[in-house]
């Protein structure tokens, strides 16, 4: 411990620690991992980690210089650089930490409708097309007979979570703004809301939907996965001040490349699991390792399947790439949640590939000639080369 002796050496960690900010989900996993197994340490780097309770205490963290950067949702940087929800920070992409892992998760009432509409005995993850219009049978239903419309949770206004739940419903032929109501709730609190009867339903990052199905309170309808396969989850954003730093900033990136790479590895999954629920202490450790291992439990009594699982670093999985970012900024114009006029030069000025080939080149991980998230979504095509 420092003391009043060592003033320089004080100041000194405080110029030197890179301070990084993660909400408690699977998907935190570089960040955890790097720390633990010293891949942070390998790039010479002192690093800070410290849990936010929710996406929005990580951002005014990161707005009052509290943080250099964070673990975000992907269209975070977007809403931050813009200044939308009233705090504006200049916010850089140097890194996608995941791909895949939230699931849409139901309350048992509902769950069970869309399973009656489905003309299934119990749901299990499924296509997002087959549960879309079985949910929208449910909702018609609903409405003729003059119940209120369901509650669904998202969890935080510019998120994946929003935009792909939107995305999903408004393809079903259902109305996000009318025939559902979207509300705002942390990861960690949406199995207790579905469990309090707050909530009908939520879409959030693993653990908390396979959480809800381990306390029997919630079945899983899909995973994100099935709404576009592969798709960018969480971005490792620094702020522009602390990117300057070019050589710090590619340190961390090499981290975090390297240690996706180490959690890619069938082998390590059980210790990473080990190591990750130290971070979620109300989770049992097998939860935690589901999604890990590309696995989902949809009921409680159901075995676990085969689901779009976390992806950290294969097939270039962690590049990225700003057609990405597009597509968010896509969704947020489509929406009605950035000013008009907002025009994609933002996303250029956001997603820093170059950083990212810079801390590649640390620790030998080629460039991907494409990417592996080539759904068409309408809006952008994601199959384009490398840019």
């Amino acid at each position: 411990m420092l003391t009043e002796t060592q003033p320089h050496a004080a100041l000194t960690a405080s110029i030197d620690t890179l301070r990084l900010g993660y909400v408690p989900l699977t998907d935190a996993a570089p960040l955890l991992i790097a720390q633990e197994k010293g891949f942070f340490r390998r790039q010479g780097l002192a690093v800070s980690l410290t849990p936010a309770a929710s996406w929005a205490s990580l951002r005014d963290r990161i707005a009052f210089g509290l943080l250099d950067g964070a673990q975000m949702l992907s269209p975070m940087p977007i809403a931050a650089t813009l200044g939308l929800g009233g705090v504006q920070t200049d916010l850089v992409v140097g890194a996608t930490l995941g791909r895949n892992g939230n699931t849409i998760t139901f309350g048992d009432a509902l769950a069970g409708a869309v399973a009656a509409a489905a003309e299934v005995d119990t749901l299990e993850p499924a296509k997002a097309t087959r549960m879309g219009r079985a949910l929208a049978g449910v909702l018609a239903a609903r409405r003729a007979a003059g119940l209120p419309v369901p509650v669904l949770a998202i969890v935080f206004p510019f998120s994946s979570h929003n935009y792909l739940t939107r995305h999903w419903l408004a393809e079903a032929g259902i109305d996000p703004e009318r025939d559902v109501r979207l509300v705002v709730v942390p990861p960690p609190q949406v199995a207790d809301a579905l469990a309090a009867g707050t909530i009908d339903g939520f879409c959030a990052g693993e653990p908390w939907g396979s959480r809800a199905v381990d306390l029997r309170v919630g079945r899983i309808l899909l995973a994100t996965g099935d709404i576009w396969a592969n798709h960018p989850e969480k971005v490792l954003a620094l702020t522009a001040a602390a990117a300057r730093d070019t050589d710090r900033s590619a340190a961390a990136i090499a981290a975090v490349i390297a240690a996706g790479a180490w959690l890619d590895q069938p082998e390590n999954r059980a210790e990473a699991a080990h190591i990750l629920a130290r971070a979620l202490p109300s989770v049992p450790e097998e939860v935690v390792g589901l999604a890990l291992n590309g696995l989902l439990q949809a009921t409680p009594d159901s075995a676990p399947v085969a689901a779009p699982g976390l992806i950290f670093s294969r097939d270039g999985a962690s590049y990225p790439f700003p057609a990405h970012g597009a597509w968010w900024l896509g969704q947020m114009r489509r929406w009605g949640h950035v000013p008009e006029g907002t025009d994609e030069t933002v996303i250029d000025r956001i997603w820093r590939p170059e950083l990212w080939r810079q801390g590649a080149a640390l620790v030998g991980e080629p460039v991907p000639a494409a990417d592996i998230a080539s759904l068409n979504l309408a809006t952008t095509s994601l199959g384009v080369p490398v840019r």
